[in-house]
């Protein structure tokens, strides 16, 4: 028995550096049978050639009698899907689909930071607010060069995770690498059980006098509905006149939330991502909400570790309401994974579609460039100096007082 579901927006199973259950962005599909076919009208290429190198490696190779032959299985079918140079498409011994499938429902040791793939190189996406790796100055698009003193040279993401996992309170050693640095720094982090925030509001008076609200918003997991109708409202009734949307260092989750968080600002029916198979087909989804706050000027905050969800969102509110984005462009994750569970336990994960924001912008491995590129540098930061935000705040005054107008 074959079962499959999408993963919509988190990339669920790059995000396990975290430690905790927030993982995102499932969509369940029908299950169905696995139909094995001749493998020659699946693949247009000299099978025979596989048969061939079986025969030479189980002959010749000094371990070749005592090899596990499902390892052999196994090897060929992560060499088949590397061919495809997609690093969200991947494979899953049994053990290690079990041990993913326990995590989903439990904790465990982390760093708090989301981990991928990028032209061959191990990153992070986002270390997560209030986390150890946030705390010790991981930053987004960080090169992680070593983990322990093992190189990450040809590692996959799923084994990274693996190395940087581990018991509460033990200490994992990062080797990064960040743009403008002439060397490698080592980072030592120790591990916790995670719990990210979801949610800070607060309202600011500009130099104009007038009310905004700064929103920002940490994931997509399923409370933020709940908790972003609470900070909405209470935007509204504090007198806000503008949005201030900051999605820095947020790496996305559930699809419906984004479109959920998308129908506050723009009204029912708007389109919010399109999504495009690999026959072309396009998918189109829509904001289904209240447009509550679509008469309050809205800008956008985002940087290298904003992806999936807030970049389909970000994109949405650009392409139907005008919202000016402003920061460091967009990680570039706008693509759709669909699992699916084979006959002795172990799955695929397999990229299905691509998405683009309502103007048709692709997402994928480009991500998006702000309106107003505001560049957050390490000294920035040491010196408590958020360059973005205060670009933002300037922009969304002088947005509300040509509203005013």
């Amino acid at each position: 028995m074959n079962t499959k579901y999408k993963i919509g927006i988190a990339t669920a199973l790059l995000i396990v550096a975290l430690g905790g259950s927030a993982y995102g962005g499932y969509y369940f599909g029908n299950k169905r049978s696995v139909v094995v076919t001749d493998s020659k009208q699946l693949i247009n290429g000299d099978f025979n050639l596989f048969w061939e190198a079986v025969d030479i490696v189980k002959g010749k190779h000094v371990d070749g009698s005592g090899s596990d032959e499902n390892k052999l299985v196994y090897g060929a079918i992560k060499g088949m899907l590397s061919a495809y140079d997609d690093p969200y498409t991947a494979f899953f011994n049994p053990a290690d689909a079990k041990k993913f499938n326990e995590d989903l429902s439990g904790n465990f040791g982390g760093i708090g930071a989301q981990i991928g793939m990028r032209n061959e190189q191990l990153l992070v996406i986002a270390p997560l607010k209030g986390t150890p790796a946030e705390k010790a100055g991981l930053r987004p698009l960080d090169k992680i060069w070593k983990i322990d003193d093992k190189d990450t040279s040809g590692l996959l993401v799923e084994e990274a995770i693996k190395l940087i996992r581990g018991k509460e309170g033990t200490t994992v050693k990062l080797s990064i690498y960040r743009e403008g640095w002439k060397n490698s720094k080592d980072f030592s982090i120790t591990r916790g059980i995670i719990q990210v925030p979801t949610l800070d509001l607060s309202m600011k008076t500009l130099k104009s006098g007038k009310k905004v609200a700064v929103i920002s918003l940490y994931n997509f997991n399923s409370n933020v509905p709940g908790i972003f109708k609470n900070a909405a409202l209470e935007a509204i009734s504090s007198g806000a006149e503008g949005i201030v949307f900051d999605l820095r260092n947020n790496p996305g989750g559930f699809l419906d939330v984004a479109t959920n968080l998308s129908g506050w600002f723009m009204k029912k029916g708007s389109v919010v991502v399109i999504e495009k198979n690999r026959s072309g087909n396009d998918e189109k989804l829509f904001a289904d909400g209240n447009a509550a706050l679509s008469n309050l000027p809205v800008v956008v905050v985002v940087n290298g570790g904003s992806a999936s969800a807030s970049e389909i969102v970000a994109g949405a509110l650009h392409d139907n309401v005008g919202a000016k984005i402003i920061g460091e462009k967009t990680f570039g994750k706008g693509s759709v994974q669909e699992v699916d569970t084979m006959s002795d336990g172990s799955t695929l994960k397999v990229t299905i579609a691509h998405w683009f924001t309502p103007n048709g912008t692709i997402i994928n491995k480009v991500g998006l460039k702000p309106d107003i590129e505001v560049a957050l540098t390490d000294a920035d930061v040491e010196k408590g100096i958020d360059t973005q935000m205060d670009k933002a705040l300037k922009v969304i005054d002088s947005e509300i007082l040509a509203k005013k107008q």
